[in-house]
């Protein structure tokens, strides 16, 4: 007998393939098409409403019997960077014309906590002893009074010892000396150079700047500045705390500077009233004491905010994330609830490349519907933001489009490591459970305050978690106290490190999958 031999085209059976049957799958069935723009509506939808709810104001009780006072949150002024920063402290200054310098010693650095229940009228009513670690006492040479022009200072802090700062941004550590100390700071030009000393005879360069367009005339001399108090009380069910204003008062003696006559303005302390107990100088020989309340930094996010982070048009990822995980997880469990895996891998008998291409699908296609809806969402809930008089925290054009694509990326990955999970379960519903509490469910319990802010910084360091991360928009920075917790926007990783984690687990998961899509029966 002759042996039979098909006379069709040998058909082709490679990785594209593969690629097009599982893709014909997917946009076959109508439920799953839904879910993907569920996924993209809910994205959009929920961020929009946050962002609706969201309003420009704040309330405070005074008094035990008192009634909530409530106003409007001010907007921060911009920084030479056009950054938010916070900028009123008290200073005592001269007029410094062209390249010249001042010196001077701080002898001493004391400070008051006032009590957050003490009346408008007498903000020392109740005040304690205490130094906030980031009080500041030192030199200054600024472009103008007005809030947010270009500086540069040499000071002493009250735990973080001796520090350069410029431009609210930047800073520098020199040592951890207490008073009293010696200060230098010199001016060539444009640039602007602090010293230290704990003699008054050996002096050390802490630091340089160079202010651009610094006028030719411009005041220099002393200031004081100290930061609210912050107290932070955690426990489950999330965090409570009072902020109340503090204030430095700060002696200088032996000051060397260019003859004139001290002038005391309060930066930032217009609408205060006069006569202010938080703000002031007095001259005693050659000495001068300075007392000065609030800061000279970048602002942040928390409480209490000037502002909101992007993220915030974001928040209904979570509730995107949901239907997805539905979609990604049946795209496999559904062959197997059906018989059709069988048929799946007759036509693919390489059973790792089958699942790989139902990846790089559901992948692919969470990754075009999180891309849509994060493009939408963040602009448009910018503008509800701005809407309802919230100033929204300005971010580089760099840091929005890693959000955009950041968001995709969470979503496609997310997709990616539910499909791994019902591989391993073969069953829908218990697939998309174990990866929504593995995933959603640490997240809301974080950034909702339902746990202590150090627990819920914790899930966002070891859970799949973690990858919420790439939202992040606000910056911390090490030389301002806050309340850097999820709640407020701020993540305990990096964006791409936080990213990195949810990609790890997802890397393990899918492993399991093909090793047990190879031994097991279908």
């Amino acid at each position: 007998m002759s042996a039979y031999q098909s006379t069709l085209p040998l058909g082709r059976d490679g990785f594209p393939q593969l690629l097009r049957a599982e893709w014909t799958k997917l946009r076959s069935v109508r439920g799953w098409v839904i879910g993907l723009l569920v996924a993209a509506v809910l994205t959009v939808g929920i961020g929009v409403l946050a962002a609706a709810s969201s309003h420009a104001s704040a309330c405070s009780v005074l008094g035990p019997n008192a009634q909530p006072t409530c106003h409007a949150i001010p907007t921060p002024p911009k920084g030479p960077g056009g950054e938010p920063v916070a900028d009123h402290f008290y200073f005592v200054h001269q007029p410094l014309t062209g390249d010249g310098s001042i010196t001077a010693r701080v002898a001493s650095l004391t400070g008051l906590i006032m009590s957050g229940q003490a009346p408008p009228d007498q903000p020392l009513a109740g005040a304690r002893p205490g130094v906030q670690p980031w009080s500041k006492a030192g030199l200054i040479i600024k472009a103008n009074t007005s809030q947010g022009a270009a500086y540069a200072a040499i000071m002493l802090t009250g735990g973080h010892g001796v520090r350069w700062q410029y431009n609210y941004t930047h800073d520098v550590g020199a040592n951890f000396g207490a008073a009293p100390r010696w200060l230098r700071l010199t001016r060539a030009g444009d640039t602007v150079t602090g010293y230290d000393s704990i003699d008054g005879a050996h002096w050390t360069r802490v630091g340089s700047a160079r202010l651009s367009g610094l006028p030719t005339t411009v005041p220099a001399g002393l200031f004081a500045a100290s930061p609210d108090y912050q107290q932070i009380s955690q426990g489950v069910g999330g965090s409570t705390g009072t902020i109340s204003p503090t204030r430095a008062t700060v002696r200088f003696d032996q000051i060397s500077a260019p003859a004139g006559t001290w002038t005391g303005t309060e930066v930032g302390g217009e609408g205060t009233p006069r006569g202010n107990p938080l703000a002031g100088f007095s001259q005693s020989g050659g000495s001068v004491t300075v007392r000065g309340s609030g800061d000279i930094a970048p602002a942040v996010g928390g409480e209490p905010s000037p502002g909101r982070g992007l993220d915030r048009t974001l928040v209904g990822t979570f509730a995107g994330l949901i239907a997805l995980i539905v979609v990604a997880a049946l795209f496999i469990t559904a062959e197997y609830r059906r018989g059709l895996i069988r048929t799946t891998l007759a036509a693919s008998p390489r059973r790792s490349r089958m699942l790989a291409a139902k990846a790089v699908v559901v992948g692919t296609a969470a990754f075009v519907a999180g891309l849509a809806a994060a493009a939408v969402a963040i602009p448009l809930g910018q503008r509800v933001l701005r809407g309802n008089g919230n100033y929204v925290y300005p971010v580089s054009t760099s840091t929005e489009v890693r959000m955009i694509v950041g968001t995709a990326a969470l979503l496609a990955v997310t997709a990616i490591a539910a499909l791994a999970v019902g591989t391993i379960l073969r069953r829908g519903a218990g697939a998309v459970a174990v990866v929504i509490v593995a995933i959603v469910l640490p997240y809301i319990l974080a950034v909702a305050s339902v746990l202590p802010a150090t627990a819920g910084q914790w899930l966002l360091r070891v859970t799949p978690a973690a990858a919420f991360a790439v939202q992040q928009s606000l910056i911390q920075y090490p030389q301002v106290s806050g309340q850097y917790t999820p709640a407020n926007g701020y993540y305990p990783l990096s964006p791409w490190a936080g990213f990195a984690v949810l990609c790890g687990y997802t890397a393990v998961a899918l492993g399991v999958a093909a090793v047990l899509l190879r031994r097991r029966d279908a």
